[in-house]
């Protein structure tokens, strides 16, 4: 993957395909593989709003999405009834193939807010191909990856512009954007991944929550999540 500087906020990313055009045969006997374009791929993101033009899906949460996710269901429940199509996070991405050896790239892009003394978040998953990995490049604002192992264990990356996390195999992982500007993130991560957003939900969400923290300089501070059963 080639990232390069685009115009007025733009960055171009090139993915570059395989240039074989039909079969590669790299053993006498071996079996053909077949390729699908000689081509590269350019897809253009917007990194002040995370759209993505190539894209082949987008979809948003809004706050009726979003049930469960925050502790403080009061405070839920309130801004629930205030404005339910209240919108949380949008995600586009290109998603060429989902064959093993191929990538997903995209946006998510999470806006600003409170639920409670929660921040914005997104729902989270484990890759439901659990050894599989994913970056995710800060294009702006400021945000967390909150990352948990399936014992618990949590591991925090925070993110500003240029920034790159690297959420490894078996980490379940969530964004939490803890500014007051759209956190967005491009991200990668094998095609044939896919997501198990269930586990979060049974263990009665992650381990640790992010919250605002009381001395304004600090703007966030991670506190034990008590409806977390484990797994």
């Amino acid at each position: 993957m080639d990232i390069h500087p685009g115009h007025s906020g733009r960055l171009v990313v090139v993915f570059l395909q395989d240039l074989y055009q039909t079969t590669c045969r790299p053993h006498e006997g071996t079996p053909a593989m077949h390729h699908p374009s000689a081509v590269p791929l350019v897809t253009r993101v917007d990194a002040s709003t995370g759209a993505l033009v190539g894209r082949t899906g987008r979809y948003e949460k809004r706050l009726r999405d979003l049930g469960g996710v925050y502790a403080d269901q009061d405070a839920f429940s309130a801004r629930l009834a205030v404005d339910p199509d209240e919108l949380i996070y949008v995600v586009e991405e290109h998603r060429p193939s989902e064959q093993p050896g191929d990538l997903i790239h995209g946006t998510s892009t999470l806006y600003p807010g409170t639920i409670g003394d929660e921040y914005h978040m997104t729902r989270g998953h484990l890759h439901a191909i659990a050894d599989r990995a994913e970056t995710y490049h800060c294009l702006s604002g400021h945000g967390l990856l909150l990352c948990e192992e399936l014992d618990g264990t949590t591991s925090i990356a925070e993110l500003h512009p240029g920034e790159i996390a690297y959420v490894g195999p078996h980490r379940i992982h969530r964004s939490v954007n803890v500014g007051d500007e759209p956190f967005t993130t491009l991200f990668t991560y094998a095609a044939d991944a896919g997501q198990d957003y269930e586990i979060i939900a049974t263990a009665g969400g992650m381990a640790k929550l992010i919250a605002r923290a009381d001395d304004a300089a600090s703007r966030w501070v991670s506190v034990d999540n008590e409806a977390y059963r484990g797994r």
